[in-house]
């Protein structure tokens, strides 16, 4: 009996070690999954996906063919990457021409059906390898990562997909060969890009990778004859900024911002570096 009662003790801290074991070493796909969130700070966007109520990471694109749908649609347009190649399929606009269908906006006549209508399902847009968006979430599925995308506006419309990383079948890969596969297709935008590019969109009124409008090379200036250096200026008090103050004012005391966005109403949020400055009908109301 003492025998039996040591054996049953050993068996209880020999399992107690494995589930620590296991504990310490997590699931494979969460750990992927924690990953790639801790590598691109996530956006907010709104529920109507018509625009974005918490600015994350800008990511790069590095491979032709990806499709988003407009915020007009019910569902992401989804797309998956394996062996190196990124596909459209249509999973989702299957599920959008089925909705309109039985709304009675697609008609189903001469032997169609649900996948023949399926590209009536949205307003579409395709994104090439240099164009940027937002990354809205990452999720974890039985088979794969689910990356959410999410664009700025292109003619007043916002547009919005999926990418469908797989696991190999029968296993799921280790995090680090994974997120590198990820990496092929997106990566964070480098953070010296990130204030020269929202400049430039801005001066130009183009989005972020829509490089359509690029502005000519300037000719070089004639050189200019040495003057002397001025004196130094007084010691001024750093800039201010209070509810109620103007966007000429706000723009005066610390410069053009990093990205401009439009909210409903006449509400406008103006980001900075390290602030948020958010205004309603052309005053400060509010400072992050």
């Amino acid at each position: 009996m003492t025998q039996i009662r040591r054996l049953s003790a050993f068996g209880l801290v020999a399992a107690s070690f494995a589930l620590t074991a296991q504990a310490q070493v997590g699931d494979p796909g969460t750990l992927i999954k924690e990953k790639l969130v801790s590598q691109i700070k996530l956006t907010k966007a709104a529920a109507a996906h018509d625009d974005i109520v918490t600015a994350g990471d800008v990511v790069v694109l590095h491979k032709d063919g990806l499709m988003m749908c407009s915020s007009a649609s019910s569902y992401a347009f989804s797309n998956t990457y394996s062996n190196g190649v990124l596909a459209a399929n249509l999973n989702n606009r299957a599920k959008d021409a089925a909705k309109s269908f039985f709304k009675g906006k697609l008609p189903f006549g001469g032997g169609g059906g649900v996948t023949d209508a399926a590209n009536n399902g949205c307003a579409s847009r395709k994104f090439v390898a240099g164009e940027k968006f937002w990354v809205t979430d990452v999720a974890l599925q039985k088979d794969g990562i689910l990356v959410s995308t999410f664009s700025d506006p292109y003619n007043d419309t916002r547009y919005f997909g999926e990418i469908k990383f797989p696991f190999p079948k029968g296993s799921v890969p280790p995090v680090d060969a994974f997120v590198k596969t990820v990496s092929e297709v997106i990566t964070v935008q480098p953070a010296d890009d990130k204030e020269k590019g929202n400049q430039n969109d801005q001066a130009s009124g183009q989005a972020p990778g829509d490089a359509s409008a690029a502005a000519p090379a300037a000719a070089p200036a004639a050189p200019m004859q040495a003057i002397a250096a001025p004196p130094p200026p007084a010691d001024t008090p750093p800039p201010t900024i209070a509810v109620g103050q103007t966007k000429d004012q706000v723009v005066a005391g610390f410069g053009q911002p990093v990205r401009t966005a439009k909210l409903a109403g006449t509400k406008e949020i103006y980001f900075y570096k390290d602030m948020k400055v958010t205004f309603t009908a052309g005053k400060v109301s509010n400072v992050e």
